[in-house]
């Protein structure tokens, strides 16, 4: 390549971005050599460093390529791990459903979280009653009601209805049972009703004299009989049933407030049942407005809280531009309940994965069997997947590996990096050119050669 620092030369190789190849180095020789050999204005001079500083910002920049600070920013998911960051109030964690080593990833950000951060609210995927029972498992260890739970919480994300999410929970008590009373974790649920059954069950709990409450009887009586399919979504006996229960209720509160065990809990279930009787609520405003309920009630939000979601809902902005209020999680940045950067989204992408799909039954409604997919359903197909991924796998260090991608100087922070949030399929692009990776997400955690999660059904009564 031809140098030199003429002013017309100078001038068309400054256009030319070749010129910015040539070693930093070199260019430094050059530049002292010309200076000893030659006498120089001051207008040549200042061209000559402006060369050399577009020389030195390019060097420093392809220093921060996104396979160097990957490789740097990359560890294995593994016992060891100290999750880094240290002043947030809420981490969540999901990844498509139904796969199994997926338990594992969530359970070694959760003991690193308990060990380290002092973590003290759970929040799994389900409503409060559900979540109310969890709590009861994590004290009784009754492995009975955590299958029954586990089917439960099921009837809304069945792929999560599995052996694995059942052993999860085992290995969740037994490490909470190991820490002191004051600094037990304890399970919320903000998502919407699943089914009436716990819901029922967590009613009549509240109340010290169901007998003083006729209504509440007829309650006690469905649970008795177990008759009922107690769903909320179309107009079924036990809906019928709970529309007259709140009826009254909200028409004689002074009488019974003196007969419950916690009249805000009560208040805030009411609430809940009264939505799931507008079949048009939208799921994401309701998870967030339960959320706001429940951080009063239970103060937490200076606690350090764990929500177990599903992806789309832990993504931190919309994802498309014409989505009007976004997921739970960009709801909690968009209305500043805690500054951005102390809610933090760590996603889960599946690499060689399988899914359990749907569980087969027969003509008596007993199961049978699994269908499992290695591809729908995964994200990680030739016909769907996520956009900048194949470097992710190029890098892992193991068949767990996390990828922090959201600190300062990472390439995921720049405008217009829609890798890890946008998905590659013959759906419309996300092209959000105004956004960058860490506006939507902080980690990633790539989930490499996991079976397909076993259905709970699977696991016979003891």
């Amino acid at each position: 390549m031809h140098l030199s620092f003429g002013k017309k030369t100078l001038c068309k190789n400054l256009n030319n971005r070749n010129i910015v190849t040539v070693p930093i180095i070199q260019l430094l020789m050059i530049y002292s050599g010309y200076i000893c050999r030659n006498r120089i204005s001051m207008p040549t001079l200042r061209s000559i460093k402006l060369l050399l500083f577009i020389a030195l910002h390019t060097t420093l920049f392809a220093q921060q390529s996104k396979a160097d600070y990957l490789n740097q920013n990359a560890s294995a998911l593994n016992e060891q791990f100290i999750f880094p960051e240290k002043n947030v109030k809420v981490v969540g964690f999901g990844a498509y459903h139904g796969s199994a080593r997926t338990e594992d990833a969530e359970l070694v950000l959760v003991q690193s979280l308990i060990k380290n951060n002092n973590l003290r609210y759970y929040f799994p995927e389900t409503d409060i009653s559900v979540a109310h029972y969890f709590n009861e498992y994590l004290k009784t260890g009754n492995e009975i009601l955590l299958k029954d739970l586990i089917e439960t919480y099921g009837t809304r994300i069945p792929q999560e209805r599995t052996i694995e999410v059942f052993n999860k929970w085992k290995k969740l008590r037994a490490l909470n049972d190991k820490l002191p009373k004051k600094k037990k974790i304890y399970v919320l649920g903000a998502d919407p009703i699943v089914t009436y059954k716990y819901t029922y069950r967590h009613l009549l709990s509240l109340i010290k004299k169901p007998a003083e409450w006729n209504v509440a009887l007829q309650l006690q009586e469905t649970i008795i009989k177990d008759t009922t399919d107690f769903s909320p979504y179309y107009d079924s006996y036990s809906k019928k049933q709970l529309k007259a229960f709140v009826a009254d209720y909200e028409a004689n509160a002074k009488k019974y407030q003196p007969l419950l065990n916690d009249v805000l809990i009560f208040q805030h279930l009411v609430s809940t049942i009264k939505v799931s009787f507008d079949d048009t609520y939208r799921r994401e405003k309701e998870m967030y407005n339960n959320y706001l309920t429940l951080v009063e009630i239970y103060k937490c939000k200076d606690k350090l809280q764990f929500f177990r979601l599903g992806f789309s809902h832990l993504l931190k902005a919309k994802a498309r531009k014409e989505d009007k209020s976004g997921s739970f999680f960009s709801m909690l940045v968009d209305n500043e309940i805690y500054p951005k950067n102390e809610i933090i989204s760590v996603l889960g992408y599946l690499n060689k994965s399988e899914v359990i799909w749907k569980d087969k039954y027969d003509n008596e409604g007993e199961y049978v069997s699994s269908v499992n997919n290695s591809k729908e359903g995964t994200g990680d197909s030739e016909s769907e997947y996520f956009k900048g991924i194949e470097i992710f796998k190029e890098l892992k260090k193991s068949d767990l590996t996390i990828f922090r991608l959201n600190l300062p100087g990472s390439p995921y922070r720049e405008t217009g990096c829609t890798d890890m949030f946008e998905m590659i399929s013959t759906e419309k692009p996300v092209n959000n050119v105004t956004r960058s990776t860490t506006d939507f997400l902080d980690y990633a955690i790539l989930i490499s050669n996991s079976a397909a999660s076993r259905s709970i059904y699977s696991l016979k009564n003891n």
